[in-house]
Parts: C-alpha cells; structure tokens; sequence
C-alpha cells in the first residue's frame, strides 16, 4: 500500500533551489575574479607540476579580461547569498528542523555504513529518517562552509575596515588560500550531491520539489493471545 507523505516543508525547498543558482554565480564570478591573480598551484618541493586554471582553461571558458564583471556580480549576489542563508538557519532554529540535520553522536559512525551500502558493499540499508548519517554531515557542513565563505570574502573585500576577521583568517593571503579551498569544497559537494540524487531516484528528488513522497507502508496484522494459546 502506497501513500503521500510530507518530507520538505516550502521553506527548505525555497533556500535550497534559491541557493543554487546564487552558488554557481559566485562560483563563477569569482573564477573571473580569479584570473586577475592566478597564483596558486600543485607545488611540491619547489616543483610545480600545474596551475588550477592553466591558460588554455580560461581561454576555453572565455574567462580572461573580465574582472571587473565578476567582481560586479560577485558582489552583488553575496547579499543574496548571505540572505538566504541566514533565513535558513534562522528557519531552521525556528521550526525545530536542526533536530533532524544536526549529526547525533553515532553519526559519524553510521556514516560509514551509508558509504559502505552506497558503494553496494554491505547490502543491508543503514538507519534512515528524513536525513540519513551522511546527509546529516553533510548538510551541517555546507551550513559551516557558506559562513566560512562570508567570512573569508570579508576578510578579502574589506581589509582594512574587517582587518580583525583578516587577522582571524591568519592574514589576507591565508584568507584568500581559505576562500578557494572553500569553493573547491562546494564543488566536490555538488557533484557528490548530484550522484546521490541520482541513485535515491526520482521520489526523492520529487519531493524537494513539491515537498511530498511516495512511501510504501507495510500492512499490520493484530494477532491475539490468550491464555490458554500460551505454552508452559
């Protein structure tokens, strides 16, 4: 037997399909951004075997020349970036939502135990609510991140008005190393989200949508004892 069942309410759904549009802006903005100052690489013992984005990368993307523009539309859309991130947290305190995204102490655990049946290594299928282990600690740490970020891009943008959080991130080529670091992770967040989404199917994906699932309930049967049924 099948059955509706909410699992997202519209403000989780409202902050996660704002947020990622507003995330590949700055993303991308910020590779423009980037070009201007391209200094770091793979360096091992004084040897560099490459850039992150060699010449012929940004020559692709058409990315060279354009600082200016990417500094217009980085700036614009960390406003909506922290707005919408502080309206999820503060929803998410609000409501009674942290409850279920926060990792528990045997999370980090059982988040072994997903990566274990993800990778169809151990067939039975880990504790699952609404978010499983992984999910939990991942989530939390996107939510860490997003305020790294706007941490650390203050530190950059405003130096010397932000010069206690420049000097918090260790100065402003430590800040700088941070923010790319960060936005490396956002990456690799993404495409690890986008594998998962795949794999859950199209019912969970349905449901950060129209905020609704499709689950299947076992149906119960009573069985009654009495006393004479029960053996000695």
């Amino acid at each position: 037997m099948k059955s509706i069942k909410e699992k997202h309410p519209l403000a989780i759904r409202w902050a996660h399909w704002v947020n990622f549009p507003v995330l590949m802006i700055m993303i991308w903005s910020g590779m423009l951004i980037y070009w201007a100052n391209d200094v770091y690489t793979f360096t091992i013992f004084g040897h560099t075997f490459f850039n992150f984005f060699p010449a012929w990368f940004n020559k692709a993307l058409n990315i060279p020349f354009r600082l200016a523009e990417g500094m217009a539309f980085h700036f614009l859309f960390m406003w909506f970036f922290a707005i919408n991130g502080f309206l999820y947290v503060l929803y998410t305190a609000i409501s009674g939502e942290w409850r279920q995204l926060l990792p528990k102490r045997q999370s980090f655990k059982e988040a072994w135990l997903v990566l274990l049946h993800d990778l169809h290594i151990r067939k039975m299928l880990p504790p699952q609510n609404k978010y499983n282990a992984a999910q939990r600690i991942a989530y939390t740490s996107i939510i860490v991140m997003g305020f790294g970020s706007l941490f650390t891009g203050l530190a950059i943008y405003k130096p010397v008005q932000f010069y206690w959080a420049t000097w918090l991130c260790g100065g402003y080529h430590l800040a700088r190393i941070e923010h790319f670091v960060l936005t490396i992770g956002y990456v690799l967040f993404f495409v690890i989200h986008i594998v998962q989404v795949i794999i859950a199917g199209w019912n969970n994906f349905r449901s950060v949508i129209s905020g609704f699932e499709i689950v299947k309930e076992q149906p119960i049967t009573n069985i009654k004892t009495s006393e004479d049924e029960k053996t000695v």
